[in-house]
């Protein structure tokens, strides 16, 4: 089982993560996670806050040689936009914020912990956290090289405007690539950039849908046996757990719930081989909670980011008295870097199955376990 703890705020000194369960001999490429860190940053829309971090992961324990060693894996990620902690420590020496902001975690956190301040609610809370998650997947991503899968992802909506993508999952992900809005098709990538600029200068927020491919993954991943071994179910809790995704489909869920069932499964057929061969994959990728050899896609959708130059109706909570909220530096759009961040929390959650299914304290152990 791979378990991850992180632990930071948005403007601490530090981003950690603690990653438990890596079997040892996993190839550790630090110039490769600063790759994946480089992809969160990138994105039409992004904010200026993206201008002053330089994210740069440093590993602090569990790697020796290039190689993990079984051990917990520490990662930092340090807040080049941080402050002094120390400050933070003095009681008053910072700024007070009683009034929450309608869609953050501001409201809700506030009562639950008891707080007369939200200033530790959103710091928590924040998208920030989300660059050290990106590294841990990066950290797993040779794990899953090794049993020859890979994980791409694509935009395929932003503020109302669509995509088309291309039939070849390949494709789609090599497109998306080369393109700072992740979306695979430059018409619709036009489209959004405009979209883009008329929410930036309406003081407006935009959301959209993010599609996350993992290819190679093999059959038998995940269970039917318990309700928390399904790894559709893994895979939404993973996903949906990335702030402002509000919505997780397996494959064309939603779009399969409008259509008769004959339309809908994916027939079995015999191929060439001897093997089994599929013409469609409308079950993403999975049945019965558990893979079935094809590509397993999951698509998200994500809300306008809640922090808008337009002020909200609130309630300051000091007082109980009617108040706007204050403007906070954000994105206008962070479809982008949530897809990059879809594809760390399928990274970890296949690693994690692999890892339960194969067993094996080191890479190699696995593999055998593949081949016995």
């Amino acid at each position: 089982m791979i378990r991850v703890l992180t632990a930071g705020e948005s403007h601490g000194s530090c981003l950690v993560a603690i990653v438990e369960g890596i079997p040892a001999g996993v190839p550790v490429d630090v110039e490769a996670i600063d790759a994946q860190l480089a992809r969160r940053q990138r994105g039409y829309g992004r904010g200026p806050r993206m201008e002053i971090e330089r994210d740069r992961i440093e590993v602090l324990s569990g790697v020796i040689d290039g190689q993990t060693t079984g051990a917990p894996v520490a990662l930092r990620i340090a807040n080049r936009d941080g402050v002094d902690w120390r400050v933070r420590l003095v009681p008053g020496d910072r700024p007070h914020w009683s009034v929450p902001r309608p869609g953050h975690a501001d409201y809700a956190g506030m009562i639950k912990y008891q707080l007369s301040d939200g200033w530790s609610v959103r710091e928590r809370a924040s998208a920030r956290e989300t660059a050290v998650r990106v590294a841990v997947g990066a950290l797993l991503r040779p794990l899953l090289a090794r049993f020859g899968i890979s994980v791409g992802s694509m935009v395929v909506e932003i503020g109302g405007v669509s995509a088309r993508v291309p039939e070849s999952v390949e494709e789609g992900c090599a497109r998306a690539e080369a393109s700072d809005l992740r979306c695979p098709d430059p018409e619709a990538e036009a489209g959004m950039r405009q979209a883009i600029d008329a929410a930036a200068k309406a003081g407006e927020t935009l959301g959209g849908v993010f599609v996350v491919i993992a290819s190679g993954v093999p059959v038998g991943l995940g269970s039917y046996v318990h309700w928390d071994r399904r790894l559709d179910a893994r895979l939404a809790a993973a996903v949906m757990s990335i702030p402002g995704v509000k919505g997780v489909e397996i494959g064309p869920a939603f779009e399969n719930a409008r259509r008769p069932g004959s339309e809908v499964h994916d027939g079995l057929f015999p191929d060439v081989r001897g093997g089994i061969a599929r013409r469609t994959n409308r079950a993403g990728g999975i049945e019965g909670g558990i893979s079935n050899g094809e590509p397993i896609v999951v698509r998200a959708a994500m809300k306008p980011l809640p922090s808008t130059r337009k002020a909200l109706p609130s309630v300051d909570l000091a007082t109980g008295e009617a108040a706007w909220t204050s403007y906070q530096r954000a994105d206008v759009c962070a479809v982008p870097a949530a897809a990059v961040v879809g594809e760390a929390m399928v990274c970890w959650t296949l690693a994690d199955a692999l890892v339960e299914k194969y067993g094996g304290d080191s890479i190699s152990e696995m593999l055998r376990c593949v081949t016995s």
